[in-house]
């Protein structure tokens, strides 16, 4: 479909166009000029949609209280210690990687 270029050198996207891109208003159009004809990218603006909750689904763990945070803490690494200590029994010696704990 053709559209005329109006007074002020506006030309109309078609509704499809923008539908099948997403563009929507307020959207930045750049313009490049190739060769004999125009090209246009559309860039969408930068967000205002809050992203608080959005990682909600994937926690898996609760802290509410630092006390909460350093017994867990300190529940790991004591895991991590006996882990380190196993193997270094089922081994004899320590391997050569550092086993700071």
């Amino acid at each position: 479909m053709a559209h005329r270029v109006g007074p002020k050198g506006q030309v109309v996207i078609e509704k499809g166009i923008r539908e099948r891109l997403g563009v929507e208003p307020g959207w930045l159009a750049i313009q490049q000029l190739v060769g004999d004809h125009v090209e246009i990218f559309f860039i969408p603006p930068e967000h205002n949609e809050s992203l608080a909750g959005i990682l909600a689904p994937y926690i898996k763990h609760h802290f509410p209280t630092e006390a909460d945070l350093r017994a867990a803490r300190e529940a790991a690494w004591l895991e991590r210690a006996r882990e380190e200590m196993a193997g270094d029994e089922e081994g004899g010696q320590q391997s050569s990687g550092d086993h700071t704990v």
